[in-house]
């Protein structure tokens, strides 16, 4: 059983402390809104929620719940913070920290005035990555308390939805919580020990951008169903029926697949169906923004990639992989082809190796490619693997093709892996492809 103060009475705070002092943990619910407080002491929820108010009588009459606008009171009586206060939007878009800081510093000086023992600050409120390192930390530390001692501070986003918040808090896709230290995850971990769900314990910046990615993606989905639903009305189909036999198919479209941050897509089938739709509504003056952004987005990640290989001082360049993917020789608007085009065009010195790729047998469209965007590919083209490092100062990684080869040492930190590099922290990609001097 833990102490825990939970200082923020809205929806998450309200049905975070009702929901843990429900699991046997000793709650303190913590807000400056003295009303707020006095509904909590009375058993009655401040805000709407189905089921909340039952929980919040029960919890209360027990014992295990109470409420105050004591701060210090709240925290020397309790072993965890959790801070749930809200992050509104300011007129830039950006979030507001001003409840967060209120609350950090006020918690700050209590544990800095106070005999040291161990205590966790847990942040559940939203924020971007970056804010809880680069802003709220030396917040805190100017407190005077021992953050990175017997302080410690992670992050746990929520993922509960108004009217089945309840529901939301018991069965959880997944428990996060983003710690320094993978220990300074434990007792947060052991607040959601009878809860079922994935435990993952990552850093605190991975850990924010997970509720923003799943928003977001919620947001895509629902953006995306709706231009589908518009786009099927103008062709005389039921949108309805095409979006629920799409969520049928759970090996590629409700999966996993596809959803991994690595190069462009390309090949004969996505670039020209999004196309197509995109043509079709405009000649029918149909605002699908998602779907137009698509091809745009896809140009932008290719440019991500020659900007990093522009960066490097090496002219001698290796290229492992140039059909869309390992295992085809369609080159079909692949992206490395448009990437290998157009660092010959820079002057670059380039060598491509891709066992599935022979000059002599493509045919049709896909030679008729190969001849606008590369028509010296045989010359650039090189037998096997050896000969391609021979020639380079730097390789890059462009299929699964590179899975078969050794890299060796003298090139393994001179190398831009497209398939993971572009979605890696600035400084981890620096580093691997350090060209040195």
């Amino acid at each position: 059983m833990s102490r825990v103060a939970v200082f923020g009475m809205g929806y998450v705070g309200c049905v975070s402390a009702a929901c843990l002092s429900r699991d046997g943990h000793r709650v303190i619910g913590v807000d400056i809104d003295a009303d707020k407080v006095a509904s909590i002491c009375a058993g009655r929820s401040p805000i709407f929620e189905p089921g909340l108010e039952q929980l919040l009588q029960q919890q209360v009459q027990s014992g295990h719940l109470l409420g105050t606008t004591d701060v210090a009171s709240a925290v020397s009586e309790t072993d965890i913070a959790m801070i749930a206060v809200g992050t509104p939007s300011q007129r830039d878009g950006d979030v507001s920290l001003a409840a967060v800081r209120a609350v950090l510093t006020s918690i700050g000086k209590t544990l800095a005035s106070r005999d040291s023992r161990p205590y966790t600050i847990v942040l559940r409120s939203t924020l971007l990555p970056g804010i809880l390192e680069d802003e709220l930390l030396p917040c805190l530390q100017a407190t005077g308390c021992d953050v990175g001692g017997q302080v410690r501070v992670c992050n746990n986003p929520e993922f509960l939805r108004e009217t089945t918040a309840i529901k939301d808090y018991d069965t959880p896709p997944f428990v996060v919580v983003g710690a320094n230290q993978e220990a300074d995850a434990d007792a947060v971990l052991d607040l959601y020990s009878n809860l079922p769900g994935e435990r993952v314990v990552t850093d605190t910046r991975t850990a924010a951008m997970v509720k923003y990615v799943c928003n977001a993606f919620h947001a895509a989905k629902v953006t995306f169903a709706n231009e589908v639903g518009a786009l099927a009305k103008s062709f005389g189909a039921d949108g309805q029926e095409v979006m629920k036999i799409a969520c049928k198919d759970k090996q590629l479209n409700i999966s996993p697949a596809y959803l991994r941050p690595g190069f462009a897509f390309g090949g004969s089938c996505l670039p020209k169906d999004v196309r197509a739709l995109n043509r079709h509504a405009q000649a029918q003056a149909i605002e699908t923004q998602l779907l137009s952004s698509l091809i745009p987005s896809n140009r932008s990640q290719i440019q991500r990639g020659l900007q990093i290989i522009k960066e490097q001082p090496a002219r001698r360049i290796g290229l492992i992989g140039l059909s869309f993917k390992a295992g085809t020789d369609d080159l079909r608007e692949s992206p490395l082809v448009t990437l290998a085009e157009t660092l010959l065009g820079q002057g670059y010195d380039l060598r491509i190796f891709d066992p599935g790729v022979r000059v002599a047998k493509l045919i049709g469209t896909n030679l008729a490619f190969v001849d606008t965007h590369l028509p010296h590919l045989a010359a650039l083209l090189v037998a096997d693997e050896q000969e391609l490092f021979a020639h380079a100062e730097y390789v890059i990684l462009g299929t699964d093709v590179a899975n078969e080869v050794d890299m060796p040492l003298t090139l393994q930190n001179h190398s831009l892996d497209l398939r993971r590099d572009l979605a890696a922290p600035s400084c981890e990609v620096a580093s691997s492809n350090s060209s040195g001097e």
